[in-house]
């Protein structure tokens, strides 16, 4: 998983994995999912990132087992 924020168009894209994209469907007018031809998802792009998450106090942990890593703090 990839997490990627734009603070020029504060735009915060996840991407899930990398398959290919055949479609792209708006959730609503500022999220957009990316599928692949399963139609699972391979990203999400949420504009207005800042209004409509806490991108600022984003954390990630990666749980392996009984290990938990903290990956990123944006």
């Amino acid at each position: 998983m990839d997490i990627r924020y734009f603070q020029d168009t504060d735009t915060l894209l996840l991407v899930f994995n990398q398959n290919e994209v055949v479609a792209t469907d708006d959730l609503n007018e500022n999220m957009l999912v990316d599928r692949d031809i399963n139609g699972n998802p391979v990203s999400l792009t949420i504009e207005h990132a800042t209004t409509l998450t806490n991108v600022n106090g984003l954390s990630f942990q990666q749980i392996s087992g009984d290990t938990v890593k903290e990956l990123v703090t944006i």
